[in-house]
C-alpha cells in the first residue's frame, strides 16, 4: 500500500474555498482513502473499493 503522501488526493467539486466542512479522496487499486482536507496529518478511513461505491451511490440517491 502506498503512504498517504504518495496518494493522489482530490477534494470534492462541491468544495471552496472558505474553509467548509470537506474530505480528500484518493483512489488506489483496491482500496479508496478518504481524509479530512482541513488536518491532512491526521489518519484517514481506508475502506475497499466496492465499499465505496456502493456508500457514493446510496449519498447521491438520497440527497436532497
Amino acid at each position: 500500500m502506498k503512504d498517504a503522501a504518495e496518494l493522489a488526493w482530490f477534494k470534492s467539486t462541491y468544495s471552496s474555498g472558505e474553509g467548509g466542512q470537506c474530505v480528500e479522496v484518493a483512489d488506489a487499486v483496491h482500496s479508496v482513502h478518504v481524509r479530512d482536507s482541513k488536518d491532512t496529518s491526521r489518519p484517514g478511513l481506508t475502506t475497499r473499493a466496492d465499499a465505496w461505491r456502493a456508500f457514493v451511490g446510496f449519498a447521491a440517491a438520497h440527497a436532497g
